[in-house]
């Protein structure tokens, strides 16, 4: 009965952070942003902010332009551009 004890002490800890981590990463990887952003493509995500279950803002760097889009399960659509001096890529 001791060692069915310590196994379940052992255990539940160790499942627990596994179900954790594995919750962590899954939320990592479904925001699409890279780990670091590489400096040698022309058009950078800067941020994306998710409004509800299908649309999301995204404020892209390209071509010295700042833009602001709009992507949803219907298409892509630009909302607003700027010249893009207050963004440090």
């Amino acid at each position: 009965m001791t060692e069915y004890f310590l196994r379940l002490l052992i255990l539940v800890p160790l499942v627990g952070g596994l179900a954790w981590g594995s919750l962590w990463l899954w939320k990592r990887v479904q925001l699409g942003l890279p780990a670091h952003r590489p400096v040698d493509r022309p058009a950078q995500i800067v941020d994306v902010l998710t409004m509800g279950t299908s649309g999301k803002l995204a404020v892209v760097a390209f071509g010295g332009k700042t833009l602001l889009v709009a992507a949803s399960r219907q298409g892509i659509s630009l909302i607003a551009e700027s010249d893009g001096d207050f963004i440090d890529a």
